[in-house]
């Protein structure tokens, strides 16, 4: 029998749930969750960024170069994005799941999605951009069978 995983995240939470076919029952096999980051300073009082992304590079210039901006929530989501990614490549690889669906918000879904291996991205069958986190029990259950079923 096939085993399908259900991911269902937003960027601080996510679930994962295998989907027991006969009456579509989902049992929850792992519970994720990313605590906000907290900026504090680094340097003085004024700077929340401390020294980091400053420097001369290779090329020993005077001059100074910046990493691109990427706000903390962006940081943040991509690093519990390559969390989750982790968890299910694993189980695909270790044969603990055959098929994927995932259902979250769009912002983590998009990072999310390029960061899962080929055999992972291939046992994904639908994406779903909803966020079910704090839904439980039989009212999960519903809202997940109802995802997974509209046309693609």
């Amino acid at each position: 029998m096939e085993k399908t995983y259900v991911l269902i995240a937003d960027a601080h939470r996510a679930r994962c749930y295998e989907r027991k076919l006969p009456g579509h029952m989902l049992v929850e096999l792992a519970d994720f969750v990313f605590p906000h980051a907290r900026l504090t300073p680094t340097t003085d009082a004024g700077d929340l960024t401390g020294a980091a992304g400053k420097g001369h590079g290779r090329t020993a210039h005077a001059g100074t170069q910046f990493e691109p901006h990427t706000e903390v929530p962006d940081k943040e989501r991509a690093s519990f994005a390559q969390q989750l990614a982790d968890y299910l490549n694993a189980a695909v690889a270790e044969q603990r799941c055959q098929t994927l669906f995932l259902i979250g918000t769009g912002p983590l879904l998009g990072d999310l999605k390029p960061l899962l291996a080929p055999a992972t991205a291939k046992a994904l069958r639908r994406t779903a951009e909803k966020d079910f986190t704090h839904y439980t029990g039989p009212e999960l259950c519903e809202r997940v069978n109802r995802a997974l079923e509209l046309p693609d």
